[in-house]
This record gives structure tokens, C-alpha cells and sequence, in this order.
């Protein structure tokens, strides 16, 4: 059975973890645990206050590492490097200390790797030690920042620079909140504005001719192309945070590297290899039978030869991905294919795992594939953003898509918003999803939709797609109901979710008006199926 999302010190039902269990659900909720997500934790500040309290570490502090170390999720960390240490949890804490961070918290290690509260006590616990040996106390920020250095585990001096003041210390000083898909807080750490001095580091940014806002840190870890052309992206997971990603990738020892490694907000992207030179990313030969028999003449070939491997500041098993790091690395993608000639699909932008099933397993199941390339050809103005133009009245030029997506977070608020009725549930576990996660309710017979907004400056005639996850237990009549800006009915389309899944699935062709049109989702249906909100396109 799997959980979504655990409310951390709930007492309910017995169990501190998770907001649903199969023993304390009733008949009606059973068959929805299995779209809970393990991974999406709350109410984090409560453990880490009690953490702190028990080892005399700041509470920010602990929350502070560890959003820079997985942004809350908890992740089972794979090996992207060979060398590199794998790290678990919420903390990110290494592999190498789980024994020790067990004991020290009087816990088993499968707890300290599979329950939050777990990790972060015991997490917090080893940072006391640290403090401890380097006579370090008290609630006061700026002495910890020797403890967080040593932390790191990093041995490249300018990357534990970044960890330390540009990482940690700038998380700490500008504040942040994270919220799950379905709006509760997971946790927020409040600005520390006395540290804005200190969240500062010093870069070169000059050098980077092949992408001109990257900060260029040179890696030793390349070699040549042997005469191939570039005509693939590959997408990595670091399996770690961005200083520690690209401190090892320029390590002699790593024998690794990748052109490029993004940080987990997008605000800055760091280029190691230049794209014309070799990096050291994907240890295999191409073989068409892993890439739908696409290019096949490549076979034998070391994919290094004709790649451009790009990493990511996270972890293949994490759940979401933020706006921002989708963002800066489609406008890289766009850039790449744009300098290089490569198509722009699923063929030759393609994941580490795909190429190299049998030990990885990058970018993961959760990577947004769908809205990545749709973001890449916006970028490239090739098309995107949703997919595709049509509709639309008065001819010419077709109108731009809109895409409302189940998180708003994908959302770009001018233009589409999300608004939710009654009970719905976010999750990820079944693949074929749009963006970073979909929407689920039960069926019954209430009014409680699930409303696309989208906003258009004049009336026109649009043709609207939905998206969903297909399964067994979805309803097999969801009906799609259309409204213009005056609130009237402009046409319905009902649909059956158990297939159809994957794609946009054409609803009809509505003719709506200026301002906020709408596109709800109604659950009205007999009890004992679910309905998925995943996303609808007007074109």
C-alpha cells in the first residue's frame, strides 16, 4: 500500500506520519490510499522545533539544510557518481553516516532512512556533535557557519563556499515556504535579513560562451567528441544538491562530469565542459532499442560522443520539481537544440535512465516530461507552452494555448488559475501525468468541482483538450461542463478516464467571452470511483 502524504505528529489512528491508514479509513476513502504519496511530508516546522529542542541546533538552521539538501522530500538517494555518497531522507544525510546517525538517535537505520521525523532528529543530533567538537552553541546563526562547512561533506573549497553563504545562508536569509500540490504547508522558514551580507559569494562569470548567464567552473573530466556531431541532450539527477554536484564533477578523482549542473530553484546555472568537448556523463553505448529504434546508426557509440548531459540539483526518487529549475533548464535545452540542430522531442532530449536502465535511473518518474518540451519549444518559439495553437476567431495567426494545470504553481497567473471545491487529493503515483502531479476526488453525488480559470481578452471560439491518468478505478463518465466570463453554460463533454490517459483528449469547441472563462470538472457521479484533474488546454 502506498501513502502520498504524511501529516507528521498527527495523532490520529495511532500513527504520527501518515494522514490515512487502511486500518482507521472508512470504506469510502480505502480505495483512494493508494494514491497517497509517501514522499510529501507536513508540518515539518513542528519537528524541527522539537529537534532543535532536543539538541540544541536552531530549528531554521535544521530546515534551512535540509531544503537545500532535498527542498523537504523525503528521497531515497541513488549513486548518479560513481564515488560520490549516496544520502536518504530529508536531511540528505550520506549513506556512509547512517549507521552512526541511528545510534546516536537510538533508532533503527531503515527508520532514520524511511521516517521524516526519524532523519531530521537524528540528522540534528549529528550536527550537535559537530558543534560540539568545534565549541559551537546557542541560537545565534553566523557561529554555526564553520559546523554547516563541515557538514557539506564537500572538499572543493569554492563549492563549499557556495553550500555554505550561497546555499544555506541564502536560504536562511531570504526565507521560503513550501507547500504540497493541495495547498497545505510543508514548512517555511521566516527571512533572517541580518545574514543578507554573509549570502553572498563571489563568482567569475565570464567565460561561458556557450551559455552566457551559466557561471563558468571548469572541469578537468573531459575529453574530444572523436569527430561526432552533437545530436542529444541527456537529463541527470545529481542524487544530491547543487554544490556538492558540481564540487565532485570537477574532482580528478570523480573520473565524471556533465556540461552543465542547474540548481534546485533555477537561479543559477554552472557549466563544466564546453559543449564542443566531451563530458563524462552516460557510462554506456547507444543502443535504438532503449530510444523507440530512433537513430540507430549510432549503435556501439559512446552516447558521451554525441551528448550533452545536463544535471540537476535533487533525486530521481523525489515527487516535484519547482517552476523555477523546470524554467532555467528548458531555456538551456532551447539553447543547446537551437546551437546544435536537435530535435526538439522525446527521442533526442532524453533521461540518463533511459539510456542506462540497468543502474540508473534519472531524471525519475516524476521528471515532467510533457511540460519540459512544451517549455523548450515555447522558449525556442517553435511551439509549446501547452502544445500547439488553434481555434481561436478571425483568422490569421492562431491564438496562443493556454494550459491550466492541476499545481499552480505551473501557472501563469495573468492568464490560468486552479480552483478547487470540497475534497481533492494531489498525487503522482501513476505515470502519464501533465507537469509535476495530478489532482483525484471520489466520486458522489455533491457539487464540488475542480474549475480550470483561463483568462482571454476578447470573445473567441476555442477548442478545449483535457489531460488525465488513466486506470481502473477512474470514473467512466467525468464530465467536463464550460462556462463563459458571465457564468453560463457554453457546453459539456463527458469522459471516460479508465483509458485515454497520457494525451490531450479534444473536449469540444466552446465559443467564450472576455475576462474569466472556466472549465470545471464535476464529481457528480455514483460513489466508488475517482475523478483526475490533471490539466486542460485551450487552443
Amino acid at each position: 500500500m502506498r501513502m502520498r502524504t504524511h501529516f507528521v505528529g498527527v495523532p490520529s489512528c495511532a500513527l504520527a506520519l501518515v494522514s490515512l491508514v487502511a486500518s482507521c479509513a472508512s470504506p469510502e476513502t480505502e480505495d483512494l490510499v493508494d494514491e497517497l504519496d509517501p514522499t510529501v511530508v507536513i508540518d515539518l516546522d513542528r519537528v524541527f522545533a522539537a529537534a532543535s529542542a532536543e539538541s540544541g541546533v536552531p530549528a531554521d538552521l535544521l530546515a534551512a539544510i535540509g531544503h537545500v539538501e532535498t527542498r523537504w522530500q523525503m528521497v531515497a538517494g541513488d549513486v548518479e557518481h560513481d564515488g560520490a555518497p549516496a544520502v536518504v531522507g530529508l536531511m540528505g544525510l550520506r549513506d556512509a553516516d547512517l549507521e552512526r546517525a541511528a545510534a546516536r538517535a537510538g533508532v533503527s537505520p531503515d527508520e532514520v532512512a524511511l521516517d521524516p521525523e526519524a532523519n531530521v532528529r537524528a540528522a540534528a543530533l549529528l550536527l550537535a556533535d559537530e558543534a560540539a567538537a568545534q565549541g559551537v552553541s546557542g541560537a545565534e546563526l553566523v557561529p554555526w557557519i564553520p559546523v554547516i562547512a563541515a557538514w557539506s561533506g564537500i572538499a572543493d573549497p569554492d563549492a563549499v563556499a557556495r553550500y555554505v553563504h550561497g546555499d544555506v545562508l541564502g536560504t536562511l536569509a531570504a526565507g521560503v515556504e513550501e507547500r504540497a500540490e493541495s495547498g497545505e504547508l510543508i514548512a517555511a522558514i521566516a527571512p533572517h535579513p541580518e545574514l543578507a551580507q554573509l549570502a553572498t559569494v563571489s563568482v567569475a562569470k565570464a567565460g561561458t560562451s556557450d551559455f552566457p548567464s551559466a557561471v563558468w567552473r571548469p572541469s578537468p573530466n573531459y575529453s574530444s567528441r572523436s569527430g561526432y556531431r552533437v545530436s542529444h541532450v541527456v537529463i541527470h539527477t545529481c542524487e544530491g544538491n547543487y554544490a556538492g554536484c558540481w564540487g565532485w564533477l570537477r574532482n580528478t578523482a570523480a573520473g565524471a562530469s556533465a556540461h552543465y549542473v542547474v540548481n534546485s530553484s533555477g537561479s543559477e546555472i554552472t557549466q563544466l565542459v564546453r559543449e564542443a568537448s566531451k563530458a563524462w556523463h552516460v557510462a554506456a553505448t547507444y543502443a535504438c532499442s532503449r530510444n523507440s529504434n530512433t537513430d540507430c546508426g549510432k549503435n556501439g557509440v559512446s552516447v558521451n560522443n554525441f551528448a550533452v548531459g545536463i544535471e540537476h540539483a535533487g533525486f530521481a526518487s523525489q515527487t516535484s520539481w519547482s517552476n523555477g529549475l523546470i524554467e532555467a533548464s528548458t531555456k538551456l535545452t532551447c539553447d543547446i537544440t537551437r546551437s546544435h540542430g536537435i530535435p526538439r522531442d522525446r527521442h533526442h532530449v532524453v533521461g540518463h535512465g533511459q539510456l542506462q536502465p540497468w543502474n540508473r535511473t534519472d531524471p525519475g518518474a516524476h521528471w515532467p516530461w510533457t511540460r519540459y518540451l512544451d517549455r523548450v519549444r515555447a522558449h525556442c518559439a517553435t511551439g509549446g507552452g501547452g502544445g500547439g495553437g488553434g481555434g481561436g476567431g478571425g483568422g490569421g495567426t492562431p491564438p496562443a494555448a493556454i494550459v491550466i494545470d492541476s499545481n499552480t504553481a505551473n501557472n501563469d497567473s495573468a492568464r490560468a488559475r486552479i480552483e478547487l471545491a470540497g475534497t481533492w487529493t494531489s498525487a503522482s503515483a501513476t505515470p502519464g501525468f501533465y507537469g509535476s502531479g495530478y489532482l483525484f476526488a471520489a466520486t458522489d453525488e455533491v457539487s464540488a468541482p475542480a474549475s480550470f480559470w483561463f483568462h482571454l481578452a476578447s470573445a473567441q471560439t476555442r477548442t478545449v483538450d483535457a489531460w488525465w491518468t488513466a486506470g481502473p478505478n477512474r470514473s467512466t463518465a467525468a464530465t467536463f461542463v464550460a462556462f463563459n466570463a458571465a457564468g453560463n453554460e457554453v457546453g459539456r463533454s463527458t469522459k471516460n478516464q479508465t483509458g485515454g490517459g497520457g494525451g490531450w483528449v479534444a473536449l469540444g469547441t466552446f465559443n467564450f467571452s472576455a475576462g474569466w472563462n472556466k472549465v470545471a470538472l464535476s464529481r457528480w457521479a455514483a460513489p466508488g470511483k475517482v475523478v483526475i484533474a490533471d490539466a486542460v488546454r485551450v487552443r
